[in-house]
C-alpha cells in the first residue's frame, strides 16, 4: 500500500471516497529530493536564525552567557529561566558553534535552516466543508446536537453514553497547542478559555486579545481540533467528547504553517503557568521529523521540548500527542525519512529511532496516540510501534478502507472549522484530540488526580484491542503493517482503545 507522504503534521484532507493513497496533504509540507548533504545552521546563510540556547534551569543565563551571546552577534528574544531555555536570533552563521563552547552552555542549535520568517513552498490543502444544505438535511436523534449523527467517532469510544453521565467540569481545560483556535465559532465560544489562550510563535508570548486565532489564509487545523476536544453541547452543530469543559488555543505555527522548538516551548510552558489540565499536541516539531541527538543542533532541541513539556507535567499538565501520519513502525530498528529539514532542502536519511525522536510525540512522560478507523482497525496511514504508542482513538480512514454505519456517511472526523462552519479531517491528528478529551473527563471525575495518575487511569480504562493480524488494509493480499504484542499492549492500539464512559464512572 501506497502511504501519503509528508505532509507538515499529522491532519490529512482526504474527499470521501478518496483513496488513502491519493491523499491531499493538510499542511506544507516538502517531498523527498536525491540524497545530499542536509543543510545546517552554518551553510544556512540566513540573513537571520533563531537558535535555542540551554544553560542550567532556574537561575536564568548569567552574566558570562549574555555577553558571549551579544559578543557573538545574539540577541536574546525570550529566556525561559525557571526551565534554562533561552531564545536568540543572530545572523552570525557560526552563532551556534561558537556559544556551545561558552562555560554555562549545556547545548545550544538552530531552530530552524531557513532565514527568519520560514515560507512556505507547498499549497495548503483544504478540508470536506459541509455544505449549508448538508447541515441543515442532518438528522441527529433526540437530546443529540443536530450533526451528533455524522460522528461515529463517539460511540466509537462511548462517548455518546458518556454525556448521560457528565459533560465534563468547566473548571478542567485543554489548551490546543497548534494553528490557532477561532474562539468566535458558535461550537467553540461557549467553552473557551481566553486567561489560557496566546499567540507563541515567535517564542515570546503574545497576549493580544485575539492573537490566538488563525489569520484568514491560515490552517484550520488548531480549530478542527478544538471542537473535537469541546465542541459545546449546545443545541448547534457538533458535539466534543468533553463538550463540559474548557479549550483553550496556542498558536505556535508560522503563517506558512512550521511548527519551531521557540514556539513550541513558549506554548508548554504558557499551559504550565496558566492552569491548563490537558494539553493536546498534533503536530511534529519543525524542520526534522526526527531529531537525532548526535547532532548538536538538533540534540538541545529535544532538550529544550523536553524541559518545557516535562515543566508543564510538573505544573499539573497531561500532554497528549498524535503518532503521525506515515505508517512507521517507530519501534523498527531503523526508519527512512525523506522529508528533513522540510523548510529547505530535504535529504533522504536513514535513522535510528531509539536514538532520533519525533518531538514531542516520542518524549518521556507524553501520552502517544494512534489512529483508529470507523471498523476501529488502525488507520491505513497511523503510524505505530510497539512500546511507543500508548492508546489508540479515531482518527478516521479512507472510507474506502472503513466505512462508518449510518447515519453517518464518511470515514472520516467532524470537526469545527474558522467562520462557524463544520468539515471532515483524518489523522492522528484528530486521533489524539479524542483522547485529550478522554483525559479531560477523568481529570473532571477525579479533579485533584495528578497527571501520572490521569494517565493511569486513561490506560486502565481504556478497551484492550487485540493486534489486528494479518493487517491488509486495503484487500490487495499484501499485509501493509506488522502488529506485536498482546491483547492488552501491543504496537497498533497500545494499552488499548480509549473509552470516555469508563472516564466518567469509575
Amino acid at each position: 500500500m501506497t502511504v501519503p507522504h509528508p505532509r507538515h503534521r499529522r491532519a490529512l484532507v482526504i474527499p470521501v471516497g478518496m483513496a488513502m493513497a491519493t491523499a491531499v496533504a493538510f499542511l506544507p509540507g516538502a517531498t523527498a529530493s536525491a540524497a545530499q548533504p542536509a543543510p545546517t545552521a552554518a551553510t544556512a546563510d540566513a540573513t537571520s536564525l533563531s537558535y535555542i540556547v540551554n544553560v542550567r534551569p532556574g537561575h536564568g543565563p548569567s552574566g558570562h552567557v549574555k555577553k558571549a551571546i551579544a559578543d557573538a552577534d545574539g540577541t536574546i528574544v525570550m529566556s525561559y529561566d525557571r526551565i534554562g531555555v533561552i531564545v536568540v536570533h543572530s545572523s552570525n552563521a557560526d552563532f551556534a558553534r561558537t556559544i556551545r563552547t561558552v562555560r554555562g552552555v549545556e547545548s545550544a542549535g538552530a531552530t530552524r535552516t531557513a532565514p527568519l520568517p520560514a515560507q512556505s513552498t507547498t499549497d495548503v490543502g483544504t478540508p470536506k466543508v459541509l455544505s449549508a444544505q448538508e447541515v441543515a438535511a442532518a438528522e441527529a436523534a433526540e437530546g443529540q446536537d443536530p450533526l451528533q449523527g455524522l460522528q461515529w467517532d463517539l460511540p466509537a469510544i462511548k462517548a455518546d453514553k458518556a454525556h448521560e453521565k457528565s459533560l465534563g467540569s468547566s473548571k478542567v481545560t485543554v489548551a490546543v497547542i497548534d494553528t490557532g483556535v477561532d474562539d468566535t465559532h458558535p461550537d467553540i465560544a461557549p467553552n473557551f478559555d481566553r486567561e489560557a489562550s496566546v499567540n507563541c510563535v515567535t517564542g515570546k508570548p503574545d497576549t493580544t486579545d485575539g492573537a490566538w486565532r488563525p489569520g484568514a489564509t491560515e490552517s484550520p487545523h488548531g480549530t478542527h481540533v478544538a471542537g473535537e476536544i469541546a465542541a459545546a453541547k449546545n443545541g448547534v452543530g457538533m458535539t466534543g467528547v468533553a463538550p463540559g469543559v474548557k479549550v483553550s488555543g496556542i498558536k505556535v505555527s508560522t503563517t506558512a504553517g512550521y511548527f519551531y522548538t521557540e514556539a513550541v516551548v513558549c506554548g508548554f510552558v504558557w499551559a504550565a503557568e496558566h492552569g491548563v489540565d490537558v494539553t493536546n499536541n498534533s503536530y511534529y516539531t519543525d524542520p526534522w521529523y526526527f531529531n537525532c541527538k548526535n547532532d548538536p543542533d538538533q540534540k538541545a532541541l529535544v532538550e529544550a521540548i523536553t524541559r518545557a513539556s516535562k515543566y508543564a507535567e510538573k505544573k499539573g499538565a497531561v500532554n497528549v500527542a498524535a503518532a503521525g501520519n506515515e505508517n512507521y513502525d517507530l519501534a523498527a530498528d531503523e526508519i527512512t525519512d525523506p522529508v528533513s529539514p522540510n523548510d529547505s532542502t530535504p535529504t533522504e536519511r536513514v535513522i535510528d529511532p531509539s536514538e532520533c525522536y519525533d518531538i514531542p510525540t516520542q518524549l518521556p512522560g507524553i501520552v502517544t496516540v494512534a489512529a483508529t478507523g470507523a471498523k476501529g482497525l488502525k488507520s491505513s496511514f497511523s503510524n505505530h510501534g510497539l512500546g511507543v504508542v500508548d492508546i489508540a482513538a479515531p482518527g478516521g480512514d479512507s472510507t474506502a478502507y472503513q466505512k462508518p454505519e449510518p447515519p453517518a456517511t464518511s470515514g472520516l472526523i467532524l470537526g469545527t472549522l474558522p467562520g462557524g462552519k463544520w468539515g471532515y479531517m483524518a489523522g492522528t491528528s484528530m486521533a489524539s484530540p479524542h483522547v485529550a478529551g478522554v483525559a479531560a473527563l477523568i481529570k473532571s471525575t477525579h479533579p485533584h488526580a495528578t497527571p501520572g495518575l490521569v494517565k493511569a487511569l486513561l490506560y486502565a480504562e481504556a478497551d484492550a484491542t487485540a493486534c489486528t493480524d494479518p493487517y491488509d488494509i486495503n484487500g490487495d493480499g499484501k499485509v501493509d503493517a506488522v502488529c506485536e504484542g498482546p491483547k492488552n499492549y501491543n504496537g497498533f492500539y497500545g494499552w488499548g482503545t480509549a473509552d470516555a464512559l469508563d472516564a466518567v464512572t469509575r
